[in-house]
């Protein structure tokens, strides 16, 4: 079995849709729902989703195709809104247990083979560097989900993504918006106020101060217009997120399309705080390139992000009153300094954030400890999380 992922319209498949006879194929449905972080595809219902909405068996699809196609339109850098869902939706492909891969943590297998993988992204006038960023994002994908790279092309954008009516209602309103100075903190979290992403904002707007807010974006998944709305007359906004699958999670990224839509001319400055399982900061770069590039699009001003690797951790101890000198001392700072800079409306180049004086082997060894303990809460045994689904 050949599997295909695609967010193509119907016309565009039409025309394609003969080269895919008998293919698994994956198309663009209202009906999937977004990655809530939840763990459940590890701890509860090893290798499937618990969301029951026809995707929570994707890593096992995977799994079971011989070769799997993806097409997807170049947004940002990497892949469209409905592409990523599909893909952080198949997290269960792997195990929550880490391992070391050309000297980054990644997941650990859960399915013996290396996936061969095509991506066809569409897109008009991508540049040289367009093309080198999204390549960059494949290969991360690929190195974590354990993908061998068959082929990456790039084809024009043949169809314009048509608007949605709530889109066109906003352009409508847009004369009416009056800017204000307060600063968005956007939770792009699905766990709301008590995810890591919940805590390292929540620390972060103690220390601005005033005319500051938080807003959790899990209050807003089924009225997505509605937050475009609240975030259209603001002039600095922070989007805070985990990182899902090496780039920004699908639930933000629908926003961050449907900001560019709107084509508001009023210049905003965006900053970023993504924080991830994995130990190494650094891996956050593609995300935040992702932000940056959006920004572009948008005619926003990109101001700067901060990556907080081992985020697990990381959020456990940021209240600490250890924090000064404990694991979390370089993101305490980094926050401070990120503080600092959102006050002023400047700029700054983007802060990685590793542990402090805390070994990767000791955080992998905790992690490892860990899981088997939070799979026994759901009355699975140790064995059951190396489960692997064979159909």
């Amino acid at each position: 079995m050949n599997l295909l992922i695609h967010d193509l319209d119907e016309k565009e498949w039409e025309e394609i849709a003969e080269d895919y006879r008998g293919w698994e194929v994956i198309a663009p449905s209202k009906e999937i729902k977004p990655c809530v972080g939840c763990f459940g595809c590890w701890l509860k219902t090893p290798g499937q989703c618990v969301i029951k909405d026809g995707y929570d068996r994707m890593g096992a699809l995977i799994h079971q195709a011989d070769e799997l196609v993806v097409m997807s339109k170049y947004t940002y850098g990497g892949f469209s809104s409905f592409v990523k869902n599909v893909f952080d939706r198949s997290i269960g492909w792997v195990l929550p247990y880490f391992t070391i891969v050309d000297n980054e943590m990644h997941h650990r297998k859960r399915y013996p083979e290396d996936k061969k993988i095509t991506v066809i992204f569409r897109g008009n006038d991508l540049t040289k560097e367009d093309q080198a960023d999204a390549k960059r994002y494949v290969e991360a994908v690929c190195r974590n989900f354990y993908g061998v790279i068959k082929d990456i092309r790039f084809d024009e954008l043949k169809t314009e993504v048509a608007k949605d009516i709530s889109i066109e209602e906003i352009e409508r309103e847009e004369a009416n918006v009056v800017a204000f100075n307060k600063t968005i903190l956007l939770n792009a979290s699905l766990r709301g106020e008590n995810s890591n992403t919940g805590k390292f904002l929540e620390k972060l707007e103690g220390s601005i101060g005033e005319d500051v807010e938080i807003i959790n974006l899990s209050a807003y998944i089924n009225r997505p217009d509605e937050l475009v709305k609240a975030l259209l007359p603001v002039k600095r906004i922070v989007l805070g997120m985990p990182m899902y699958v090496d780039g920004i999670p699908s639930a933000l990224l629908k926003i961050m399309e449907m900001l560019e839509k709107t084509h508001s001319a009023e210049d905003k400055k965006i900053y970023a705080v993504v924080n991830m399982g994995f130990y190494e900061s650094r891996q956050i770069r593609n995300a935040l390139k992702q932000v940056r590039k959006w920004s572009e699009k948008c005619g926003f001003s990109y101001c700067g992000g901060l990556a907080i690797g081992a985020g697990e951790m990381m959020g456990s101890l940021i209240k600490s009153i250890n924090g000064a000198n404990g694991p979390v001392k370089n993101v305490v700072e980094a926050i401070e300094t990120l503080a600092g800079v959102i006050k002023s409306s400047s700029a700054i180049d983007d802060i990685y954030a590793d542990a402090y004086k805390f070994p990767r082997s000791a955080y992998m060894f905790m992690a490892g400890m860990g899981w088997p303990k939070a799979a026994k809460q759901n009355g699975l045994k140790k064995k059951d999380l190396l489960k692997r689904i064979e159909e």
